[in-house]
C-alpha cells in the first residue's frame, strides 16, 4: 500500500512539472513578435509578414506568412527594434510599424484600389512566368527579315536557355527589367529598350545577348 502511494505521489509531482512546462511554452517567447493581420474582409489569410531591421552589425530581415486565421509567429528574433509590415497578392504594402521582440502586434492591410495597383508587387517570378516564349513552330529562327528570331536559334530550348542565362547576372521579371523610367524620350517601346540594354558597365553583353535572340523578338 505504502509503495502504491509513493508511485502515486510521483505520478502527480510528475504531472505538476508537466503542465508548469506547458504553462510556461504558452506565455510569450521573449525572442518573437505574434499578431494578427486584418483587413475590410477579416482575417488576411496567405500573406507575408516581414521584420527587418538595421541595429545588427548586418542588415536582418526576417519573413512569415500568416495561417488561416491570419495569425503569425515571426521567431528567434535578435533583441532589437524592429520595422514590420505586411505584403500579399491583392493587397498594397502595409504602413510598416515598429516594435520589439515580446509584442503582439494587430496589423492592418489595404486592399488594392486596382487590378494595376496590386500587381506592382508581385514577386519577379510571377512577372518572369508570363514571358511570351515563341511556339516551337517558329524554329529555327528566319531573321530580321523573317520571324525577327536569330537565324542562330535552332530550337525552342535555345532560347529558353538564353532566357535563363541572362538569370546569371540579374534578376528577371524585378521592376528595373519590366519598366523603363524614360520610356517617354523615346519614338517607341522597342527603340527605349534597344538603348536600355547598351547601358552601363554590362551594357555591351546584354546587347550581345539581345542580339542572339534577334533584336526584333528577344
Amino acid at each position: 500500500m505504502r509503495r502504491r502511494l509513493e508511485r502515486l505521489a510521483v505520478g502527480i509531482l510528475l504531472a505538476l512539472v508537466a503542465a508548469g512546462f506547458a504553462v510556461s511554452a504558452q506565455e510569450a517567447d521573449p525572442a518573437t513578435i505574434a499578431g494578427v493581420v486584418t483587413s475590410g474582409g477579416g482575417p488576411e489569410a496567405g500573406v507575408w509578414v516581414i521584420a527587418e531591421t538595421g541595429d545588427l552589425p548586418t542588415k536582418f530581415r526576417k519573413i512569415v506568412v500568416t495561417g488561416d486565421d491570419g495569425r503569425f509567429l515571426l521567431p528567434e528574433l535578435p533583441d532589437a527594434t524592429y520595422s514590420v509590415w505586411v505584403r500579399g497578392y491583392g493587397l498594397v504594402d502595409s504602413t510598416p510599424v515598429t516594435a520589439a521582440p515580446g509584442a503582439d502586434l494587430a496589423l492592418t492591410a489595404t486592399v488594392a484600389r486596382t487590378p494595376q495597383e496590386a500587381a506592382a508587387v508581385y514577386p519577379a517570378a510571377h512577372w518572369l512566368s508570363l514571358i511570351d516564349v515563341p511556339g516551337a513552330g517558329e524554329f529555327p529562327g528566319t531573321g530580321p527579315n523573317g520571324n525577327g528570331i536569330s537565324e542562330q536559334l535552332r530550337t525552342r530550348d535555345e532560347y529558353l536557355y538564353n532566357v535563363k542565362a541572362c538569370l546569371r547576372c540579374h534578376q528577371v521579371g524585378g521592376a528595373f527589367t519590366r519598366g523603363h523610367p524614360a520610356a517617354e524620350r523615346y519614338d517607341s517601346s522597342a527603340d527605349a529598350w534597344d538603348a536600355r540594354v547598351r547601358m552601363g558597365q554590362r551594357g555591351a553583353e546584354m546587347s550581345m545577348w539581345m542580339s542572339r535572340f534577334g533584336r526584333e523578338r528577344g
